[in-house]
């Protein structure tokens, strides 16, 4: 059924675009302003269009009689017969502001009459956001983003856009998409791509993401990245409890009484708008908004963000939105740019029934050839007409690209930019890329390079990568890592490489061997760079390392929609190591916290010398997982589901030489859950243990990543005030629990100065347990965001033989990170 509904709009749009005449048109105001992406619809149907932003429209109508009807938030709607012929007709309109009638306030009244129309909005919100069960509508999205300023440098790397114009005030994006989306309650959607553009990336693929926001939902989740607590609607069930609203006035449009209300937040730093939200009188329903957000919105990333809808009428009582507008604007490191991202939606069908299987695992898919279409195709079906600065940034920079594929050209852009820097160098490493040939080369910088142990003194760890793509589905890269300590004066030296592979899931091969320095846990919870502060500094060498020479193979597989498969097999002659270096900067005292290059706490003796072949195998699963479809590969979007994990290790006795013999299990569920204003809780959960530990050597023991300095680590998988090795077991049944909440802003939002400076709370709690006589417990509270990559906790730790514990664990974003 599905498939003959969509051939039928198919049809009917071939014959539309035949007969089809253009209408076109601007739109100004009173004053002769030109009003932005003003809607211009056909009376009592669901043909529309929007304007850009000059005013300008087109809408391509076949020969007849016509009303249309053209609205801006804000002005009264003007209304113009038309006479449809064979020939293109030019229809302007000029609006006037909307004249607006205030209701009679009997004196003495303590209520603005705004709250009165709000209570009856919200009595009727579940109505509205629930009187659709499906539809299905065209939608064309323009998005653009400007630049009005940016430094000439940042982080001492010239900024250098390549495209010849050295002016401040320049186009950086530019896209349009076409496409169909549907939806059907409770939750399905699905988007399909047709057609979408680029400017000056004939392989891009324009943002195609028509997110249906809308008002009637209590809460309005824009995007995690400017805030995952999401904006409370202004007529949320429980909106009179953050807003204000004050009644401008009233005016008519199409013999509907429309209230016009203002809307201020009580208090500042809320997840807030702040606007003018209009509802049309006795139906209760929202007309349009122009509402803002800002940095008081607790908004990151963003400083404002303007949002405008206009609702059309599609049937008699169905009004759904014509258009949708959003205005960023960013000020960042010295960059200040703004934009607009407009989306039209039109050609409405109500209820339309879907086959059973047409809502799936893919909720946005692009076309094969939907990035192909010829400039003439985009002229013929554009719904928003271009500015000049837009055809001419398209003409531009396609012709720029055309150049930018002249190998001579990629090559001599990389000698410019391909420079070693000194904070490259030294602090955040570089790439250095070959565009010709599609490979890259990238090293790491000075501070993760140079290191401090006990056993090798200082070290150099040196490991370069180089990568080549050889088409969107097919890489491979390779790391050859040398090292060197300079106390015992040895060198070790290993290659991994990866060929990454597969069209709609990814899967990969991996190979590694040599000789190598590992950790004794080799999860590696342990960084270098911390440790060597903590040994010279303070003395503890907590770093327990060990030499293998090593092979390793592994496989990784995407096998099901959120399914992978992971299997490796790795051999490794262990070699035991000892302290050579007892360089120390720091007071004699603290020379006593130096302990042999093994764990006392676990052992009383290194071990000897032998032989490990082990094999493990892995499978995760996250039902639900959602999915972009792109012509050559799946973009993986998450899922509202846990994570599942099992896998299996075997320590496989007496084959090349190999000394273990045990069986290991794990089984783990992992989440993230928005709970919107309440912030994000997180949790991941594991049992394990043996099934068999007839022989096994301390790096086969289930270790528990404990922390024992001041820099915190990963939190959802270590213990941030557990020593590293004093619980680690080969029993037969364990479990872990990590869990944490993010308020995002929750609480804090109102205490004064704190609001201001955007901190969040942070609790939580971790814990193992392995049996009565082997457990540790931890709870947190913390704050985080500050200066948006600082997190500073205060952990209290407790475990069996009377173990009790607190101090403060700093995380950081990125390199030395603990999120």
């Amino acid at each position: 059924m599905k498939r003959y509904l969509l051939l039928a709009v198919f049809l009917a749009g071939c014959r539309l675009f035949v007969l089809a005449v253009p209408v076109a048109g601007t739109v100004k105001d009173n004053k002769g302003n030109a009003l932005p992406f003003a809607s211009v619809v056909v009376k009592g149907g669901v043909i529309g269009t929007t304007a850009n932003n000059a005013g300008k429209y087109i809408l391509n109508l076949p020969p007849g009689n016509y009303t249309l009807q053209c609205m801006h938030v804000g002005y009264k709607m003007q209304e113009q017969e038309i006479t449809v012929q064979r020939q293109g007709l030019e229809v302007d309109f000029t609006l006037l502001l909307q004249e607006l009638i205030l209701k009679e306030i009997v004196i003495g009244d303590a209520e603005d009459p705004a709250y009165g129309i709000i209570r009856q909005a919200i009595k009727k919100r579940s109505f509205y956001k629930d009187q659709v069960n499906a539809f299905q509508c065209q939608v064309y999205i323009k998005g653009q983003l400007r630049l009005r300023d940016y430094p000439e440098t940042i982080l001492g790397q010239k900024i250098d856009f390549a495209d010849g114009d050295t002016g401040k005030n320049k186009m950086i994006y530019l896209s349009e998409t076409i496409a169909a989306y549907s939806f059907q309650k409770p939750e399905k959607e699905k988007v399909e791509v047709t057609s979408t553009r680029v400017s000056g990336q004939s392989d891009g693929f324009g943002f195609g993401s028509p997110r249906y926001v809308t008002f009637y939902d209590n809460n309005i989740q824009i995007s995690n990245a400017l805030n995952p607590r999401g904006f409370i609607s202004p007529i949320a069930e429980n909106a009179l409890n953050f807003y204000r609203y004050k009644f401008m006035g009233s005016f008519t449009e199409n013999g509907r009484l429309i209230n016009h209300i203002k809307v201020t937040p009580k208090r500042s730093y809320e997840p807030l708008f702040s606007g003018y939200i209009n509802i049309v009188e006795d139906e209760w329903r929202i007309h349009s908004v122009d509402l803002m957000l800002t940095k008081k919105s607790q908004m990151e990333l963003a400083d404002t963000l303007r949002i405008e809808h206009l609702y059309v009428p599609v049937t008699k009582d169905v009004w759904m939105i014509h258009s949708q507008v959003v205005y960023p604007a960013v000020k960042m490191f010295g960059f200040d740019a703004k934009g607009s991202f407009v989306t039209v939606y039109s050609d409405y069908i109500l209820d339309p029934e879907f086959d059973k299987d047409y809502f799936s695992n893919i909720i946005l898919k692009y076309d094969t050839g939907s990035n192909k279409k010829p400039r003439a195709y985009w002229d013929t079906v554009r719904p928003v007409p271009l500015l000049d600065d837009e055809i001419m940034d398209y003409l531009k920079k396609d012709s720029l690209e055309i150049v930018r594929r002249d190998p001579r050209y990629l090559d001599s852009v990389d000698r410019r930019k391909n420079r070693f820097t000194p904070l490259g160098i030294l602090i955040f490493g570089q790439t250095f890329n070959r565009q010709s040939k599609k490979s890259s080369f990238s090293y790491p910088p000075l501070i993760e390079v140079t290191n401090f142990n006990t056993v090798e003194g200082f070290n150099i760890n040196f490991g370069p990568t180089y990568s080549r793509n050889f088409t969107e589905n097919r890489s491979v890269s390779v790391t050859p890592t040398v090292r060197y300590g300079f106390t015992n004066r040895h060198f070790n030296g290993d290659m991994a490489a990866r060929y990454t592979f597969g069209k709609g899931r990814i899967n990969s091969i991996a190979l590694a061997g040599g000789k190598k320095i590992f950790q004794l846990n080799n999860d590696n919870p342990v960084r270098p760079i911390v440790n060597t502060y903590n040994t010279l500094l303070f003395g503890s060498n907590y770093l327990k390392i060990y030499e293998a020479g090593f092979a390793e193979i592994a496989f990784t597989r995407g096998v099901g929609e959120g399914a992978t498969i992971k299997a490796n097999i790795s051999y490794q002659d262990r070699i035991p190591l000892s302290n050579t270096d007892d360089t120390y900067w720091g007071s004699a005292k603290n020379l006593s916290r130096r302990t042999p290059n093994y764990p006392v706490e676990l052992v009383s003796e290194n071990f000897q010398r032998h032989q490990a072949l082990f094999a493990a195998f892995t499978v995760s699963y996250r039902p639900g997982t959602k999915y972009i479809q792109l012509p050559e590969r799946k973009i993986n979007l998450g899922s509202r589901y846990p994570m599942f994990t099992i896998s299996y290790a075997k320590g496989i006795n007496g084959v090349l030489g190999s000394d273990v013999d045990y069986d290991r299990w794990k089984f783990s569920v992992k989440d993230d859950i928005n709970v919107r204003l309440a912030g994000m809780f997180d949790y991941n959960i594991s049992v394990g243990g043996f099934f068999n530990n007839r022989r096994l050597e301390i790096p086969d023991y289930q270790h528990f990543n404990g922390n024992q300095m001041l820099v915190a680590t990963e939190y959802l998988n270590s213990f941030q005030l557990a020593p590293y090795y004093a619980r680690s077991t080969t029993e037969r049944l364990y479990a872990t629990l990590n869990v944490e909440h993010h308020f995002n802003g929750f609480l804090t939002n109102k205490i004064p100065f704190i609001k201001k400076l955007n901190l969040h709370l942070v609790g939580g709690a971790n814990a193992f347990v392995v049996n009565k006589n082997n457990y540790y417990y931890e709870a947190f509270g913390g704050i985080e965001n500050i200066l948006k990559i600082i997190r500073v906790d205060y952990i209290w730790g407790f475990g069996n033989q009377g173990f009790q514990r607190s101090g403060i664990r700093i995380g950081f974003r990125g390199a030395l990170g603990g999120n």
